[in-house]
């Protein structure tokens, strides 16, 4: 966008400009007096002067596209310019007192709806170059001016809750039906190169354990995104020589393993938790059910949108989960037993160390998939609904 296709930017009433309407004369203000530079980053354009800098993104919704992503915080996709980056990533690290504005404004129908200041809370790059940038906005916008600046796509189809009938019957069937239905598969040319090498050097490993690798050839991300599952050629035993570990925590703090032994392995084995040189801790569930809890684990952890509380009570929590459907399992990890809940494209899980206070965590394949969360008065951390 450049001054001569800015029609008006209007207020929200929030603001920290004193006006609630300005048009493209204003920008240079914003700037401070000249505009040095107007670039285009991943579909919004960013002008930059030597006081600042207005991020113009246009409305919608999308995982591939710059844009407001909740009530609090807006995305920036890169790759962006040199210029652009040097500013940006210097703002994250700046103190408040040596921070350069970033204005955030939002093209909606005709006009340019202005959305206050922010600042980056977290930015990537690769080779050297941005590739995303967070901005959180220094006011949270109302529910109705969001939903004018982000209007929703519509949704794809939800997963569904079906495979639940098979939790307590075929494990198998529940495992595979959660899978399939919340993970798309990779294409073919994309899954050659992730592929899991095919080995004949493990021949003793759990059915379970078979089933997610290969289910994980077309989608990689079964295998974990905060915890793991280790890939079949990466099994090996603890130092005794006594437990084969196959599953741990993404930096060394735990890890998962079955009980050793050269004869056939069990049909359905019990999972052992276990944190460096303390005893092991049987899980509740055998391997069945550990790694459908494993798997709800991780889809929430590894979801686009997220809806993260703070921590609530035995009654804030009764009254979340009334719209949806437990997992009727018993509580899976020892340090803190954890309880998942389902909804179509939507998983929960709920834990506690005390049975006071528990923290919850959802995670979700679509955006609409948290409406039935957006009603509670609930004091959000993040939500992405």
């Amino acid at each position: 966008m450049v001054e001569d296709d800015v029609g008006m930017m209007t207020g929200q009433g929030q603001c920290s400009i004193p006006v609630s309407t300005f048009d493209a004369e204003c920008i240079p203000m914003l700037v401070g007096g000249s505009v040095a530079g107007r670039y285009a980053v991943g579909g919004a354009v960013v002008v930059m002067g030597p006081a600042g800098m207005v991020v113009i993104m246009e409305a919608g919704d999308g995982l591939d596209r710059s844009g407001v992503w909740n009530a609090e915080e807006v995305r920036l996709l890169g790759p962006a310019p040199a210029t652009v980056a040097d500013r940006l990533m210097g703002s994250s690290w700046g103190g408040d007192e040596t921070l350069l504005p970033i204005h955030i404004a939002v093209r909606v129908e005709g006009e340019v709806l202005y959305l206050g200041t922010g600042r980056v809370s977290q930015a990537g790059t690769s080779d050297g170059v941005l590739t995303d940038c967070e901005i959180r906005l220094k006011s949270p916008l109302s529910r109705e001016f969001l939903d004018r600046v982000r209007p929703l796509l519509p949704p794809e189809d939800l997963p569904g809750p079906e495979w639940l009938r098979h939790v307590n019957g075929d494990r198998v069937a529940a495992l595979k039906e959660f899978i399939t239905g919340w993970y798309p598969a990779l294409a073919e040319a994309d899954a050659e190169g992730v592929r899991p090498a095919t080995t004949r050097t493990a021949p003793h490993v759990p059915d379970g354990l078979r089933q997610l690798y290969r289910l994980a050839e077309q989608r990689p991300g079964v295998l974990g995104v905060q915890n793991r599952i280790l890939p079949e050629t990466s099994l090996h035993t603890d130092l005794r020589g006594e437990m084969r570990i196959f599953g741990d925590e993404s930096q060394g703090g735990f890890f998962w393993s079955l009980l050793w032994t050269l004869d056939e392995p069990e049909a359905d084995p019990t999972v052992w938790f276990g944190e460096f040189d303390e005893e092991p801790i049987a899980e509740q569930e055998p391997l069945s059910g550990f790694l459908i809890q494993f798997s709800l684990f991780e889809a929430s952890m590894g979801a686009d949108y997220l809806a993260l509380p703070g921590r609530l009570t035995a009654l804030q929590v009764e009254q979340i989960t009334q719209a949806l459907q437990p997992v009727p399992l018993r509580p899976f990890w020892p340090w803190a037993p954890t309880h998942f809940y389902v909804a179509p494209g939507l998983v929960m899980r709920i834990s506690s160390e005390d049975g006071e206070e528990f923290d919850v965590w959802a995670g979700a394949t679509h955006r609409c998939a948290l409406n039935p969360l957006a009603d509670f008065p609930i004091d959000w951390l993040r939500f992405d609904g």
